[in-house]
């Protein structure tokens, strides 16, 4: 059961993800990203009438990316609530000094997400408006913008050698790094 309720380690979850790209081009010449199941998702659901132009495709050969995505989600629920992480999780004495320092109680910081902030009555602080909502959105809005998530272009795009996908993930780092250091504690 401790596989199945522990954390791989990175020499298991690195060669899996790694092998994700292979076998996607071996078996049909799949693109690998979770940003566009949206419009997968449209595409099958919308009445044609309603569909935006966007959504008006052969959405059926993309079907595989919707299973996929719910996989995601299933996976997720039975991660959660079927085969929970014991409690507490153990973060570096660093990290828990670093995220006090912003103003995380030190007894938040023992779930995988700060409940203070990533909850329902979290939501309804400013803080976990911005992170949550905003963020959210800003998240959502630059993988459109960027022609693809952090996995699409970091996992699919760089192993494709694609020079957008290096500016993005360049760009993805850059905006991690700014947020972390400049944006995080003013938020906090």
């Amino acid at each position: 059961m401790d596989f199945l309720t522990q954390p791989w380690p990175w020499y298991i979850g690195g060669p899996l993800i790694g092998l994700t790209v292979p076998l996607l081009l071996f078996f049909g010449g799949k693109q690998f990203g979770i940003s566009t199941v949206f419009r997968d998702f449209c595409g099958a659901t919308l009445p044609d009438d309603v569909k935006p132009e966007f959504c008006r495709f052969d959405w059926k050969q993309d079907m595989w990316n919707i299973v996929f995505v719910l996989g995601i989600v299933i996976g997720g629920f039975l991660a959660g609530q079927v085969f929970p992480h014991p409690l507490p999780i153990h973060l570096s004495p660093a990290t828990i000094q670093d995220l006090t320092a912003l103003g995380l109680p030190e007894y938040d910081l023992q779930q995988f997400l700060p409940v203070s902030i990533f909850s329902w009555s979290g939501l309804f602080t400013p803080s976990g408006f911005i992170l949550m909502v905003i963020g959210g959105f800003l998240v959502g809005f630059g993988a459109r913008w960027a022609g693809g998530c952090t996995s699409g272009h970091a996992i699919m795009g760089l192993s494709a050698l694609e020079p957008a996908s290096l500016v993005a993930v360049i760009g993805f780092f850059i905006g991690g790094l700014i947020t972390t250091h400049f944006l995080l504690p003013l938020i906090l």
